[in-house]
Formats: C-alpha cells, sequence, structure tokens
C-alpha cells in the first residue's frame, strides 16, 4: 500500500505543479483544464483514461463543453500519494500537447 504523503511532502510535490492545488474540503488535489472546444476536452480525456487504465490509477473528473475538472487521491491511502503526483504530471503534459498555456484552474 502507498503512504500517504505528509503536509510537508505534498507542499514540496505541488511545487513542481504550479497549476494543482490542494482540494477544499477533503485530502486530494485539483485542477481545472480549459479547452477550446468540447472535441479537444474529450480527446484529454481519452488520453488520461489510458495512461489511468496503465496504472490502474483513477482520476475523479467531470467534463463540460470545454472544460475538465480532475481531482487526485489515493482512497486506499486515504489522501495524496505519489500516484496522484505522476498522473497530475502526465495530465499536464498531455494538456500540454494541445499548445495550451497553462491554466491555474479559473
Amino acid at each position: 500500500m502507498l503512504k500517504k504523503f505528509t503536509t510537508e511532502e505534498l507542499d514540496a510535490a505541488l511545487q513542481s505543479l504550479p497549476a494543482w492545488k490542494r482540494h477544499g474540503r477533503r485530502d486530494a488535489i485539483r485542477r481545472l483544464y480549459t479547452f477550446d472546444d468540447f472535441t479537444q476536452a474529450f480527446s484529454f480525456m481519452a488520453q488520461v483514461a489510458i495512461m489511468a487504465e496503465k496504472r490502474n490509477h483513477h482520476p475523479e473528473w467531470s467534463n463540460v463543453y470545454n472544460k475538465v475538472d480532475v481531482t487526485l487521491t489515493t482512497h486506499d491511502a486515504g489522501g495524496v500519494t505519489r500516484r496522484d503526483i505522476e498522473l497530475a504530471r502526465y495530465a499536464d503534459e498531455a494538456y500540454a500537447r494541445f499548445g495550451r498555456r497553462s491554466n491555474g484552474g479559473s
């Protein structure tokens, strides 16, 4: 079983993922991605879904038109672990392939 990050470990990990923030109501991290249209948003979700399935670590997410809201936590560990940070990093890399500037979740 993976070990949940301490507050200090999570703070350090999030320094390399500046657009990701702590979830306001639970032990998780969250980011909102914005795309030009629904097709791009759905394509992004498909790319991340393939990697999530390979890693057997699945995001909590929702999609409304051109926005994808992603929350990551490791349920078995009761909070954020390295698996969440790795998937967040992959999602950011996938997002960058769309030629978009990083958004802070607004």
